[in-house]
């Protein structure tokens, strides 16, 4: 069974930064990796994908340009860098990852495409 296990989630004031690690069991080179959070009283939502390789990524819009996903697979481990961080970024994050293909998002969605998911940390942006 692949567990997931997030950490460096905390409070921080707007405009500041956080970066977001997840360890992982299993072979990490080959899955797809991601992060998604959860606000309060809302869905779960896309963030960020990156590839196998680490080639490929890809970014929920309201975080281009601020948050940048990472990943060592030697290490076995995803990363997300936040940066300008605004109180609409408040949530619990996930990472999550599949063995399914990259295309496999555009399909199905992003969050029914991941098939293991971490228990959450979460991040706080104050005003």
């Amino acid at each position: 069974q692949v567990q997931l296990v997030e950490s460096g989630g905390g409070l921080v004031q707007a405009g500041g930064s956080l970066r977001l690690s997840c360890g992982t069991s299993g072979t990490f080179s080959t899955v797809v990796a991601g992060w998604f959070r959860q606000a309060p009283g809302k869905g779960r939502e896309f963030v960020a994908r990156i590839s196998r390789s680490g080639y490929n990524t890809d970014y929920e819009d309201s975080v281009k340009g601020r948050f940048t996903i990472s990943r060592d697979n030697a290490k076995n481990t995803v990363y997300l860098q936040m940066n300008s961080l605004k109180p609409e970024d408040t949530a619990v994050y996930y990472c999550a990852t599949t063995y399914r293909s990259w295309s496999a998002s555009y399909d199905i969605g992003h969050v029914n495409a991941m098939d293991y998911w971490g228990k959450g940390t979460l991040v706080t942006v104050s005003s």
